[in-house]
């Protein structure tokens, strides 16, 4: 359970209470400020007093020591940013290259 909300920032699209994870891949998760009984990932703090996050799984399914659950807060955004685009980029036109010198 977090004990206090010096850790707490904002969501830059909703403005919602969030605070910031290191998952075990070292990436940055943000989940919801506020523990949540219906959440997918438990929470908690390392010796160094950072926030680490891991998703429940099938291995390890329930919340051990002073884990907390809360839900990831992309899936709870009430404005979340548009997906960024996938595939191959768009080509409008072609760059010469320096060995085709330049066409005057």
């Amino acid at each position: 359970m977090p004990s206090s909300d010096h850790d707490v920032a904002r969501c830059d699209s909703c403005g919602a209470r969030i605070r910031w994870t290191t998952t075990a891949l070292g990436r940055s998760l943000a989940v919801d400020a506020d523990p949540a009984a219906d959440g997918n990932q438990a929470v908690y703090r390392d010796g160094a007093g950072r926030l680490r996050s891991r998703g429940l799984s099938s291995e390890r399914p329930t919340l051990e020591h002073a884990e907390w659950l809360a839900k990831p807060h992309v899936a709870t955004c009430k404005r979340p940013r548009p997906p960024r685009r996938s595939g191959p980029r768009q080509r409008t036109g072609i760059r010469p290259h320096r060995w085709q010198g330049r066409q005057r």
